[in-house]
């Protein structure tokens, strides 16, 4: 069996044992890099590590560690309550408040996931309140979380656009970027209309800020002190009640929780200008303005590492370092020829996005998306097809299949679940969701992105 077949059994091995056990695929990969490299290859120890993905693990870690002490400081707390204020008592956009929040956070470096989880229960909270569709949401949450996923300084963003950086291809991550921003906007546009928006177009909510902080209290117990008493002034003052030892000490601590809070907004404001502006690395960049953020704010700091995404940082680190150890054993070649010689360029590049689209309702967006690009780059180097769309429709297609309850996304969105919603129902209805949207999802990603260019 040659080294490129064999290499792909394994690949898909290691995909099959993550599905359908609680296994870290990263860790299956470097497991699969060691075997393939050492055993097959005989590729030596430091050959095999020299795929590791140094400054792409620096970026994660880094810009994953400023996000936790801007959740640990409330400043997370302070957008949601600043958006919350703008909608008034319009409960038309409250789904698109929460679309907004996920999507700024994730853009600013938040994992999918994590957002998501932030932002979810307060979301379905709402929905129960005021008689929205949980589906409508839940899934505007999730779709707000892959709006901002491809900005320079995201994950998802900084995992494309490191892989393409190591070849010859010419690409722009501002189109990946705004291409996922504008596809999930539509799609947002179209559940708004489908599943009931326009019917909230009337509706009013009395005092909807202070029923704000209500289901904001409702999730959050067993959070930090800090944290919580930053969300108290969604209804009364800044920060919360009045002080019983009198206004001087409410306006005393005050100011000591809001200094961290602006310190950090002004540290993502420089993360964005200097890291894209000056091309600058995000990871050192990152890293620096959360150590600046830590020796303002050393209490908020306080278990930041421990919320560290490291089973992601972990999976991309590997699969980066096993697709290495597979361009070594002439795999990423041998399926490019493949795919090259089917003769239809256009069909091949359909074929990508649907096989990204159905593993990762399954499995890891992520590493789906650091497998596949890799090996796509040389079919697309061949001039035949326009690599800046192909990339594009293939991070859309890996990414919007989030929503199906079988991915991390999906089930927290299912787990939060307002009171009275039969779970059984909703898991069904997010189930045909997700099933449409892995149908329709790559078609028109690959019509929108890949076949104008083509023409």
């Amino acid at each position: 069996m040659s080294a490129p077949v064999l290499s792909i059994i394994i690949l898909a091995a290691m995909f099959l044992l993550a599905t359908v056990l609680p296994l870290n695929m990263g860790a299956l990969a470097f497991v699969g890099a060691f075997l393939l490299g050492a055993l097959v290859l005989g590729m030596s120890t430091n050959e095999i590590l020299a795929n590791f993905p140094g400054g792409l693990f620096l970026t994660i870690v880094g810009v994953t560690y400023l996000f936790a002490i801007a959740q640990n400081n409330g400043t997370i707390d302070l957008l949601v309550r600043g958006a919350v204020r703008l909608v008034g008592s319009r409960v038309a956009l409250i789904p698109w408040v929460m679309f907004a929040i996920t999507a700024v956070i994730t853009a600013v470096g938040a994992l999918s996931p994590a957002a998501v989880a932030i932002i979810a229960p307060i979301a379905l909270s709402f929905a129960g309140k005021y008689k929205i569709s949980p589906l409508l949401m839940g899934m505007m949450v999730i779709h707000g979380a892959q709006a901002g996923g491809f900005s320079p300084i995201a994950v998802y963003g900084v995992t494309v656009n490191g892989i393409i950086a190591k070849t010859d291809l010419a690409f722009s991550p501002t189109a990946l970027f705004l291409s996922s921003l504008i596809f999930n906007i539509v799609i947002a546009v179209v559940l708004f209309v489908v599943l009931g928006g326009r019917t909230l177009l009337t509706s009013r909510v009395g005092h909807f800020v202070e029923q704000a902080a209500e289901a904001r209290m409702s999730v959050s117990v067993g959070a930090k002190a800090g944290t919580d008493v930053a969300f108290k002034g969604f209804g009364s003052g800044m920060y919360g009640p009045r002080d019983p030892a009198g206004d001087g000490v409410a306006a005393t601590r005050e100011r000591s929780e809001r200094i961290p809070q602006l310190v950090t907004i002004a540290g993502l404001v420089v993360l964005a200008v200097v890291a894209l502006g000056f091309k600058m690395d995000v990871g050192f960049v990152s890293i620096t303005i959360a150590i600046v953020l830590a020796l303002v704010s050393p209490a908020a700091q306080k278990g930041a590492i421990n919320k560290i995404s490291w089973s992601t940082v972990l999976l991309i680190c590997g699969m980066l370092t096993f697709v290495g150890v597979l361009e070594e054993a002439g795999t990423i070649e041998f399926v490019s020829n493949g795919v090259a010689g089917m003769g239809m360029p256009l069909v091949a590049a359909l074929l990508i996005c649907f096989i990204g689209a159905i593993v990762s309702a399954f499995a890891s967006s992520t590493a789906i998306l650091a497998a596949l690009i890799p090996l796509a780059v040389p079919f697309l180097s061949t001039g035949e097809i326009g690599a800046v769309g192909v990339i594009c429709a293939l991070a859309v297609a890996a990414t919007i299949v989030d929503v199906s309850p079988f991915s991390t996304n999906g089930a927290l969105v299912l787990a939060n679940a307002p009171e009275g919603v039969d779970k059984d129902k909703f898991y069904k209805q997010i189930l045909g969701y997700s099933g449409i949207v892995i149908v329709a999802g790559p078609v028109l990603a690959w019509l929108a992105l890949v076949v104008p260019g083509w023409l």
